[in-house]
C-alpha cells in the first residue's frame, strides 16, 4: 500500500472516530488528544518491545506488536494530516538530513 492511500484510510477511520466522539462527547477531539492518545500507543508498544527483548513476554507477541506499529502509524497519519504535513515530503527531507550528516561523520550507508 503506499503512503498516499495509507493517508486516505487513516482519515477515514479518522472520520468514523470524529463522528463517533461527537455522539459520545458533544465534539471531536483534538489534536492535543489525538497526541495524547499516540503517546499510550507508543508506552504499549515500548512492553512489545520489551517483550520481543524476552523482559515482558506474552501470548501473541508478534502480532500484537504489529497491531501497534500500526496503531501508532495511524497517529502519526492522523497528526500529519491534522497540521498539514505533507508527510512522504518531510520524511524524504528528513532521511536526506541524516544521510548527510552520517557521511559528515564519515559513515557513507547506501540510499536505495
Amino acid at each position: 500500500m503506499e503512503l498516499d492511500d495509507m493517508q486516505a484510510r487513516a482519515r477515514a477511520v479518522r472520520a468514523q472516530y470524529a463522528a463517533l466522539e461527537q455522539e459520545r462527547y458533544g465534539r471531536e477531539w483534538t489534536p492535543e488528544e489525538i497526541m495524547l492518545g499516540f503517546l499510550g500507543d507508543v508506552g504499549d508498544l515500548a512492553k512489545l518491545v520489551q517483550g520481543k527483548a524476552g523482559v515482558r513476554p506474552r501470548a501473541g507477541l508478534d502480532d500484537a506488536l504489529a497491531h501497534e506499529l500500526a496503531d501508532c502509524l495511524w497517529s502519526v497519519l492522523t497528526l500529519a494530516d491534522c497540521y498539514g504535513v505533507d508527510l512522504a515530503a518531510a520524511f524524504d527531507r528528513t532521511m536526506d538530513d541524516l544521510t548527510a550528516h552520517l557521511e559528515g561523520l564519515g559513515h557513507a550507508w547506501p540510499t536505495d
